[in-house]
């Protein structure tokens, strides 16, 4: 099993949260819930590494806090 971490947003007007995984083009979801969300970007990885492995364009580093 591979684990992979994806950048979850949710957009207050309409209430979806939105999910991409960082340097993987095409790993990308959106759900109703985040339940929903994690099985739409398991579905969404699972047709990606159907072709093999994939390169990954960029490496997810972490998340900062800017302040000002």
């Amino acid at each position: 099993m591979r684990s992979f971490t994806a950048v979850v947003e949710r957009y207050p007007d309409t209430g979806v949260y939105v999910g991409h995984i960082p340097g993987l083009a095409g790993a990308r979801a959106q759900g109703e819930t985040l339940d929903r969300l994690n099985a739409n970007l398991i579905e969404a990885v699972s047709r990606i590494l159907e072709d093999g492995e994939p390169a990954f364009s960029a490496e997810f580093v972490g998340i900062l806090t800017v302040r000002i």
